[in-house]
């Protein structure tokens, strides 16, 4: 089990929930619309949010960003080493560093002295495209990728700081997996698992369900992103959802049927309103969408409330039983009122 590190008001690794993290992709300095993306990422289900600090008056917004912040911000720095302490005295919970391109050892040192003395801990890692020179002759990319993130580990070691999360990530599912294991096996810090540079929406949540999925599954992971190039608003929907999946954040799963020339009603439709109607509910509750009465209540029979559709409407069924039939213009309110009932009769 990893130790634990806390990141504002939210703690990881020792056996805590695995958080899910995002990236603002506002302009930093704009601090209405940064403030606003990030409030809107916590609603979809973020934890933490990271937000890049490129320049001083980008740091300067990031003050005020922190304050107005529902969730603990991380601080995103690239090179200069002044920023990450302004971030850290700003207010940042948390500062994503690599020291490989802060330079001398003495600035890295400066970092570490100041998140010391604030209490805050330091991510630090490497990705397929910043793996030091050191290692990029190894035969094996995964271990020379987790090796390179170890390196930047030993940095902030020899300075006498252990408040560390680790991140190794690859564009390769593969090389990902095999890099996190390595570590794991290594050292006990928490660690930040993604596949990183995982492309746009359909690809990034194939790579990420597994590469992701398959290290969680054998306990290795802390706290989580996927990435995905596009609206993070969707990484945070995919990540809960695949947090659901696994059994390691509660929630509605809504499962439906593939479909065949027997269905009744718009079953991708439908579902994808369901999990609109329910998707705010903080209870582990199976919800099913079935496209007819011939098999669908059968399929659907270990879900805790299904619909099943007929020419006129639905049936409403639970644990395998119908309950009631309803005509189409009240499945809504009807669903909620028999979803309602089965929480109560469950708590």
């Amino acid at each position: 089990m990893s130790r634990m590190v806390r990141i504002g008001d939210v703690i990881i690794g020792g056996g805590n929930p695995i958080a899910i993290q995002s990236m603002t992709n506002t302009d930093t300095r704009n601090i209405k619309d940064t403030v606003k993306q990030i409030a809107a990422l916590h609603k979809a289900g973020c934890d933490l949010v990271r937000v890049s600090i490129p320049d001083t008056e980008s740091l300067d917004a990031f003050a005020e960003i922190v304050k107005n912040s529902c969730v603990p911000l991380i601080a995103d720095i690239h090179f200069d080493y002044r920023l990450a302490i302004g971030a850290i005295k700003n207010g940042a919970s948390k500062v994503r560093i690599n020291p490989g391109n802060i330079g001398q050892l003495w600035k890295v040192r400066e970092i570490a002295k100041a998140a010391k003395d604030y209490g805050i801990p330091i991510r630090v890692g490497a990705n397929s495209g910043s793996i030091r020179e050191a290692f990029k002759n190894y035969d094996n990319r995964a271990v020379a990728l987790a090796e390179s993130a170890l390196e930047e580990v030993r940095i902030l070691e020899s300075m006498e700081f252990y408040d560390i999360v680790i991140s190794a990530k690859s564009s390769s599912v593969r090389e990902t997996i095999e890099a996190n294991k390595y570590i794991s096996s290594k050292v006990d810090y928490p660690l930040h698992i993604g596949v990183t540079e995982a492309g746009i929406l359909e690809s990034a949540v194939i790579k990420s369900s597994i590469g992701i999925g398959t290290l969680l599954l054998e306990g290795i992971g802390d706290t989580i992103r996927v990435s995905i190039a596009g609206d993070p608003l969707m990484e945070v929907r995919i990540a809960r959802k695949l947090l659901k999946t696994i059994g390691l954040r509660k929630g509605v799963e809504v499962i439906a049927c593939p479909t065949c020339m027997r269905t009744e009603i718009d079953v991708e439709t439908l579902a994808q309103e369901v999990e609109n109607w329910f998707g705010d509910i903080n209870q582990d509750l199976t919800i099913a969408v079935m496209g007819c009465v011939v098999n669908g209540i059968g399929e659907g029979k270990d879900a805790d409330v299904g619909i099943a559709g007929t020419s006129v409407g639905a049936v409403i069924f639970s644990e395998g039983e119908i309950v009631e039939k309803v005509e189409k213009d009240h499945l809504k309110e009807r669903l909620f009122e028999r979803v309602k009932q089965y929480l109560n009769k469950r708590a």
